[in-house]
């Protein structure tokens, strides 16, 4: 057994060493290319690469030689784990834990509950079992791909809140499929509107997208696309937040975080509304300052061709003087009869002080001379 083993290892070394140096030219024309078409001609180097197969494999014998595994379980585990790489979909992540949990008691544990139910095992690290206590004493290539296994679980049955815990602290470089980390980390943290954190994760991820499987690639550029103009308080995030409580609603969650989240969303309308009145109020003063305006300017252009308000004092620049109009010699109050010119200066006098009696009389004597 141990001799198939170390022989296949050979063939797969040598193997993996001739698609490295195929894989590396490849890469290096894309780069090329790519800095071609750069304005400055360089290309900022990826913080993160996908491991070879040869690679997993060494890491994982590496761990599980760390944790006192014997020889002989070693060799078989490696065996099967090499099989499901070479033979499977291209899953690291799930030919890790398989392989995983042929050796270790708390990988074993985890992938039962795991599979039994996704939500239970995200609960299971806080739990008082001594295999979920030591488990982060495990090697980080171990640790980092089994809780990224599981967030992977809970992503894909849309459980983005159980599974962020799981994986919020996992570094990339230490898992063994690092592209999962940061494009399912990014899933749960657009997917939770974490506008900044979602952003970091995906651009990470786009940082070596020759590395990354392609569905990956699209789907966050997508995401990057789809978050990047998202603003707080707007009608986008108000929408966002209702599909994200509609979701909650759809797994049977109807618990006071949901709530809360309920009354958020009534307290951004509340308050989207008071502003777009707000607003509104605003245009319509504006609105009635400038018709004002534009009547004022137009009434005094055309104030000198319209007649003067009876309430208003006329202004001129003139002396007041007129001509005196002749107006003959018609019976009037100069002519009138003696006893009719007593009565009426009785009447017009009869409520003046005496000597306005004496001026009015000699008026009409003067009216009656032709004075």
């Amino acid at each position: 057994m141990k001799n198939r083993v170390s022989a296949a290892w050979s063939f797969v070394t040598k193997g993996f060493c001739v698609a490295s140096l195929l894989s590396a030219s490849i890469s290096f024309g894309l780069v090329s290319f790519n800095n071609a078409l750069g304005s400055d001609g360089l290309k900022k180097d990826a913080s993160w690469k996908s491991p070879e197969s040869t690679e997993v494999i060494q890491r994982i014998r590496d761990a599980w030689t760390q944790l006192n595994i014997a020889p002989q379980a070693i060799d078989e585990a490696s065996e099967l784990l090499l099989q499901k790489l070479t033979d499977g979909d291209g899953d690291v992540l799930g030919a890790v834990i398989d392989a995983s949990a042929n050796v270790l008691p708390a990988v074993a544990r985890l992938k039962e509950l795991t599979l039994a139910d996704p939500s239970v095992a995200a609960t299971w690290f806080a739990s008082a079992e001594p295999l979920a206590a030591n488990f982060d004493q495990l090697p980080a290539a171990v640790a980092a791909t089994s809780r990224t296994w599981l967030a992977r679980e809970l992503v894909q049955q849309r459980l983005y809140d159980e599974a962020l815990p799981v994986f919020a602290d996992v570094e990339p470089t230490d898992c063994l499929d690092p592209a999962s980390v940061m494009f399912y980390r990014g899933v749960c943290r657009h997917s939770l509107l974490m506008k900044k954190d979602a952003l970091a994760d995906l651009r990470r991820l786009l940082e070596n997208e020759p590395a990354a499987p392609v569905r990956f690639v699209r789907t966050a550029q997508l995401m990057v696309a789809d978050i990047k103009p998202l603003k707080e308080d707007s009608l986008d995030e108000i929408s966002r937040l209702m599909t994200d409580v509609t979701r909650r609603l759809d797994l049977g969650r109807a618990n006071s975080d949901v709530q809360q989240r309920e009354q958020v969303i009534i307290d951004k309308l509340t308050k989207l509304i008071e502003d777009m009145e707000e607003q509104q109020k605003k245009q319509q003063q504006q609105q009635q300052q400038q018709q004002q305006q534009q009547s004022g300017g137009q009434n005094q252009n055309s104030g000198q061709d319209q007649p003067m308000d009876d309430s208003r004092i006329a202004g001129g620049s003139g002396q007041g003087d007129v001509d005196r109009k002749n107006i003959g010699q018609r019976n009037g109050w100069g002519n009138l009869p003696p006893a009719e010119r007593e009565e009426a200066l009785q009447q017009i006098s009869r409520d003046l002080p005496t000597h306005y009696r004496e001026a009015i009389e000699a008026y009409f004597r003067k009216l009656a001379t032709g004075e």
